[in-house]
């Protein structure tokens, strides 16, 4: 995870339970009254819906919408301020500018999927999407739609590659990344995607990757685990 001092880590001592930990994950929604109320003088700003061709199909206007978000970076810089955590309501509210504060590739790729028409239900029960990135991957078996790279499914545009999974052994998983698959041509190792909190030039922002076989958290790279297709 990439390691920044705040507030927000005084909660996760609440968090022992909890088997799910991610790169851009987010805290359960019960925690946000607790860590989400710092001094702040405004509402979170929210992102706002994008408008798309009612031509394009469900995939096309996943893709659209992603793209049109590149170059978005949280405020300030060095922070996880960003306003798709906060048209979620997810995140602590510690943000100089409204947003919401909480490692959000998940909460950008729900959001995109949403405001394409996908139905998302976003929560912390069996079968919802959060700001967990590992969340993706558990919606995704729940609902058989659920890739592991071993299969050899080709992504379609709109679906969610996940990242860095790990299985552990009394069914706990995690996961280091997602993002929005816009291609996934023949000959390359990964896909093309574009990636919500990303690491890959700068700190914290929205941004297109190519071929991106591996993913960048934690100082690390992690591999390409699999895809998650749209419903």
């Amino acid at each position: 995870m990439r390691p920044r001092p705040s507030p927000r880590w005084l909660g996760l001592i609440l968090l022992v339970g909890v088997a799910v930990i991610t790169a851009c994950g987010a805290l359960p929604g019960s925690l946000h009254g607790l860590l989400g109320n710092a001094d702040s003088s405004s509402a979170p700003r929210k992102a706002t819906p994008a408008a798309t061709p009612a031509r394009l199909s469900l995939g096309q206007r996943v893709v659209a919408i992603a793209k049109s978000q590149v170059g978005y970076r949280a405020d300030p810089a060095d922070s996880y301020c960003n306003k798709f955590s906060a048209h979620w309501d997810s995140g602590a509210a510690d943000c100089p500018s409204g947003e919401l504060d909480e490692q959000w590739c998940a909460d950008f790729a729900a959001w995109a999927w949403q405001q394409a028409g996908v139905q998302v239900t976003y929560g912390y029960n069996p079968g919802e999407i959060n700001g967990a990135a590992v969340s993706f991957y558990e919606w995704g078996l729940a609902n058989g739609q659920w890739h592991p790279t071993s299969s050899r499914y080709v992504a379609a545009p709109g679906d969610v590659a996940v990242y860095g999974l790990s299985l552990g052994p009394y069914g706990d998983a995690s996961a280091q990344h997602v993002a929005i698959v816009t291609a996934d041509a023949r000959g390359q190792r990964g896909p093309d995607v574009v990636n919500g909190d990303s690491d890959r030039t700068a700190f914290s922002l929205v941004e297109a990757g190519t071929d991106q076989v591996t993913a960048y958290a934690a100082h690390k790279h992690y591999p390409l685990s699999g895809y998650v297709s749209l419903p």
